[in-house]
Formats: C-alpha cells, structure tokens, sequence
C-alpha cells in the first residue's frame, strides 16, 4: 500500500494543498475547480466585522444563530461548533459513560471515523449497523446515532429512520443524527422531514456541505440534552468562535435549495458523458461517484498490471486529477478517514464554470495517465506526496 497511516493521509493533504497553492499562484483562483462539494465559504456582511470580538461578536450571532438555526434544524436550542466531529464528540462526552454501549445505523457502512473515534476514547464499546433487519439495542446502549447520508451520499430511507426512532423511545435511548450533507440532501432533494421533526433528540450538520458557509458544526436539540452538549463543548473548547458563527448565520441566510435541486437535474449529463470511459460511474444526489473498486475495474478490463490497492489507486487518481486538471476532489484534499471516493458534485459553486465534456475530458486523460504508473510505485509516490 501507499497510504498506511493517518500520517500518510495527512501528507497527501499537505501535498494536495501544496499543488493549489502553486496554481493561485501562477493563475489565479480561476486556475481550478473546487468540485468536492465541501468548498464552503465566508460570506459575512461588511458590517458584521466590527461585531467580530470575543464578547460583541457571541452577544449578537449567538441569538441570531438560534433563530436561522432552528429554522433549518428544528429543536429547541441551536449550538455552533467549530466542526461537525467537535458536536459529536461533544454529545458522547456528555451522554456517555467508560463501559456502555454506542449504537449506530447508516444506510451503508463505513460510518465517518469521529463517532466511533469518540466512542473509544469515553471508553465505550461501538457497533455499526446497515442494515434495518439486523439493528438492536443492548441494555448498555447509552446513546445511537443515525448517519442521515453518508460520506458517499448514500441516503437512509424515511421508513429506517422512523424505525431506529421508535426502537430507541421505547428503551428511552438518546438518538443524535449526524445529518452532515442530509440536513440538505434528505430534505431538499427527497422531501424528508428534519430529523427533529421525526423525534431525534439531537441533529448536527456541516455548514459548509451544500451551503456556502465555513467549515463548522451546526447542532439542534431538545433543551436538557442540549445543556449537557452545550456544557462539555465548552468545557473542551468544541463550541464555534464569534467569526465562525457570523458566517453560519449569514450563509443560512443565504441557502438556496434551488442550486442544489438543479445540481440533481444535471448530473443525468455528466454521467452520460461519463459512460464512454467509465461502465460503473454512479449518480449521486448532485452529481456522480466513481468508486475505488470502480477505477481497478477499469484498469482490470484493459489488463494494467498493479500491486496496488484500490483505495490508492483512487487516491492517485485524484491527485492526477488535481496536478493536470486543476479539478479538487476530496480524496486528495480530505481529512484523514474521509472517503476514498471520486466523486464530483455540481452542487459546487465551480461547477458552473465547468462542463460535462470538459469534466469527462479530463477523466479520460486521468485515467490514462493512471494507467502508465500503476505498476510504478516510485512514481507513484511523487504524484501523491511530493
């Protein structure tokens, strides 16, 4: 493998960052195309940076957080977190105790790193679960989470939901919904009632999937509960700062579900595009998928020798991808445990300045050029990490 460790992952990021940095430099922020969905944003008001200090700034985004928040989650108090990791930690720190239980259901398995990372370092045991049929809770379960849409969009169906719920209520177990990309997808895209409205104690998503804010945590609940979260985040210094919250708020403000329901219209094109080069191309809600397995089937049913693993060969893609193409997907540029999967969402705002042919254009050539160095490791070192 070319990637064995978190550092590994952490130096292809490095890599990756390195590579966009050069291309502002010798063309500018037109010179790539942040296609990863997660591109977020800082769209504060020119009279909000006065209010950005440590005591003005919580004194007035603090309540205005509460009011856009709940619209858009629902619940009873609204906390900002400076990640959507940071409130889940946060919920376990202050749910759950060394020896019990955390439970765990999402349409497809693996679950993002930070809830059973979490889990672990309270002491406590994890369990994962996708499929309905097969999901229980123990009498030392002390807290379940559902994942609303995992890294890979995949999205849990209304009739799961309400069954992990009602299981739950009737042991009186707490239930938190990473709803990171879902508060968005599920509700907009597939017409899904918010978490809260469909008796979730807590829901927390990612400000800056889908949406244009900052990269942070969004969190909504019952009152109590919220207390306990609110509590340990602070505690451990979880909780979102004055600018972070600014910029939640504004970028709330400013959701369009429009862009997101024509991003579901057009990747129909893309993928077509697609069709040529790649037979397992997959739609997502707002855009496609090209899965590890997918790249080594490819390169299996034109007979390229590799030794390497199908995770690197997505990684090398990526980067490749990035190097000559100026095209940012998150296995290149995502943290340690995200996805190796490439997938392009035309939900981004570049997307706009990009085409189906120019995207599949550059898949072809990518993928060529993957195809010379899969069986040169060397080579392939320098692409990902030099």
């Amino acid at each position: 493998m070319l990637t064995n460790s978190i550092i590994d992952e952490v130096n292809r990021r490095e890599a990756a960052l390195r590579v966009i940095k050069s291309i502002l430099q010798t063309k500018g922020r037109k010179g790539f195309y942040d296609l990863t969905g997660l591109a977020g944003g800082f769209p504060i008001l020119s009279e909000d940076k006065a209010l950005l200090e440590t005591y003005a700034g919580p004194a007035v985004f603090d309540d205005a957080i509460q009011t856009v928040g709940k619209i858009h989650l629902g619940g009873d108090k609204v906390l900002a977190l400076n990640r959507t990791s940071s409130g889940i930690l946060a919920s376990v720190l202050a749910i759950v105790k060394p020896g019990d239980e955390v439970a765990h259901y999402l349409p497809k398995s693996p679950a993002h790193p930070s809830i059973p990372r979490s889990a672990e370092l309270v002491g406590a045991s994890y369990i994962e679960f996708d499929k309905i049929e097969e999901f229980k809770v123990e009498d030392n379960t002390s807290l379940v989470f559902i994942t609303g849409s995992t890294m890979d969009h995949e999205i849990i169906t209304q009739e799961d939901f309400r069954r992990v719920i009602e299981i739950c209520k009737a042991k009186n177990i707490p239930v938190a919904v990473d709803d990171a990309s879902g508060a968005r997808l599920r509700t907009i895209v597939y017409r899904q009632p918010r978490a809260i409205d469909m008796g979730a104690d807590i829901a927390i998503t990612s400000t800056d999937k889908l949406m244009d804010g900052p990269r942070g945590g969004l969190m909504s609940g019952k009152g109590e509960i919220m207390q306990l979260v609110k509590s340990k985040a602070h505690q451990f210094g979880l909780e979102a700062q004055a600018p972070l919250v600014a910029a939640m708020v504004r970028a709330l403000e400013n959701l369009s579900p429009e862009k997101i329901l024509m991003a579901f219209s057009a990747k129909h094109e893309l993928k077509e595009a697609l069709n040529n080069q790649f037979s397992m191309v997959k739609e997502t809600p707002t855009g496609i998928m090209l899965t590890p397995e997918a790249i080594e089937f490819e390169l299996r049913q034109i007979e390229t020798e590799t030794d390497l693993e199908s995770d690197d060969l997505a990684y090398l893609f990526a980067m490749i991808l990035l190097r000559d193409h100026g095209i940012i997907t998150i296995p290149a540029v995502g943290m340690p445990g995200a996805s190796a999967a490439i997938r392009i969402d035309l939900a981004a705002n570049d997307a706009e300045r990009i085409g189906s042919k120019e995207i599949a254009e550059a898949f072809k050539k990518t993928f060529t050029k993957l195809q010379s160095v899969a069986n040169n490791e060397e080579e392939s070192k320098k692409i990902l990490y030099s």
